[in-house]
């Protein structure tokens, strides 16, 4: 956000509600404040059509593990929301159990089980059911990996070679010598997109000739609250809009030195009939440093703000689903969440 010759005062009632203020040695104005009864004379009831009014949501940039979208116009509990949904509640395929039949590797089998746990997997959850303590693994709630691995010289190795990987055969065993083994209905069901680790060069342990390992990997469904390993996201994090706000015109030396107290690509120097003048062009690459609010030349001159419904939301997947997909995923979740809570609290009116 890019704004010139607004009001400076730090307690105006639109900027105490609308922004989160940077000061140079503290922030203020970090609570929401809009919910009704707090400003008298004002309605700040929530309402549906003006929430779909001022309610947008912006992409920026897709790929198959990142998004990075801005969502206007909804409080940070929604956005926070959104953030642990997709951490802790979005359901994904994970290791659960792990039967080590040998295992003569220099990794102890807790160690190696812990490893493979956390080997992302590539299948669509939505296509197996939540496994119970008591229930029997079936094609359903189960997929089954194999894991066989000797290593032994290789007989082509240049004499004097010194380097494991050219010395020897499966000196390193890989998350791709993960070799899926269908049970039941599950290859015809899954041959379009065969079941797999996300990623084939993780480093799950290393041999040495005559060392071996021989596991079978069972992995079922679970939620990233039970444990980690299920998490779809590397991380879901969100910023608030950074906002720049020039007083008058910044010129000549003190706009190149105005300049350098931001990231590069946050303000430009433009001239403007021969003088060189400070233009806040892309305030979103700004870290909020505060550089600027140290230097005296250009107190009263600037404030930093931060839009407070203004978010920036970066998904990290870990590869097993796409990042729009966990999004909706997500969004499902939350929709779930809400008629949860409005059924019990009809039940409760009621019963009354």
């Amino acid at each position: 956000m890019v704004a010139e010759k607004k009001n400076f005062s730090h307690n105006d009632l639109d900027t105490l509600r609308s922004r989160v203020i940077v000061e140079r040695d503290r922030v203020t104005s970090t609570a929401s404040t809009d919910f009704p009864h707090n400003y008298p004379g004002q309605n700040l009831a929530w309402d549906f059509e003006k929430f779909k009014e001022t309610f947008k949501l912006k992409i920026n940039r897709v790929s198959k593990t990142e998004m990075e979208f801005d969502m206007i116009g909804v409080d940070a509990s929604v956005a926070n929301a959104f953030r642990r949904i997709l951490i802790a509640e979005v359901p994904t395929m994970a290791v659960s159990n792990v039967f080590i039949m040998n295992n003569t590797s220099i990794v102890v089998d807790e160690v190696l089980a812990h490893r493979l746990g956390l080997v992302p997997i590539l299948a669509d959850p939505t296509k197996f059911d939540f496994k119970g303590k008591e229930e029997t693994p079936t094609d359903l709630n189960t997929i089954v990996f194999k894991l066989q691995a000797t290593c032994r010289r290789n007989p082509n190795a240049a004499e004097g070679e010194t380097d494991p990987l050219k010395k020897y055969i499966h000196a390193n065993v890989y998350s791709g010598d993960m070799k899926w083994s269908p049970q039941g209905e599950q290859a015809e069901r899954f041959k379009e997109c065969p079941i797999k680790p996300v990623f084939d060069d993780i480093v799950v342990t290393k041999l040495r000739p005559g060392q071996e390992v021989d596991i079978e990997i069972h992995c079922e469904k679970g939620l990233g609250q039970d444990h980690a390993k299920w998490s779809p996201v590397a991380t879901a994090s969100y910023r608030l809009m950074p906002e720049i706000l020039i007083n008058g015109e910044i010129t000549g030396e003190a706009a190149v030195r105005f300049q350098k107290c931001f990231p590069e690509g946050v303000v430009d120097v433009v001239e403007e009939n021969g003088v060189k003048k400070a233009v806040v062009v892309n305030p979103r690459k700004d870290t909020v440093s505060r550089e600027v609010l140290r230097h005296a030349e250009f107190e009263n001159k600037v404030k930093l703000t931060r839009v407070r419904d203004h978010f920036i939301f970066k998904i990290e997947s870990v590869g097993a689903v796409e990042p729009q997909d966990l999004f909706v995923q997500a969004v499902q979740v939350l929709m779930d969440k809400a008629m949860t809570v409005k059924r019990s609290l009809q039940t409760t009116l009621q019963s009354e």
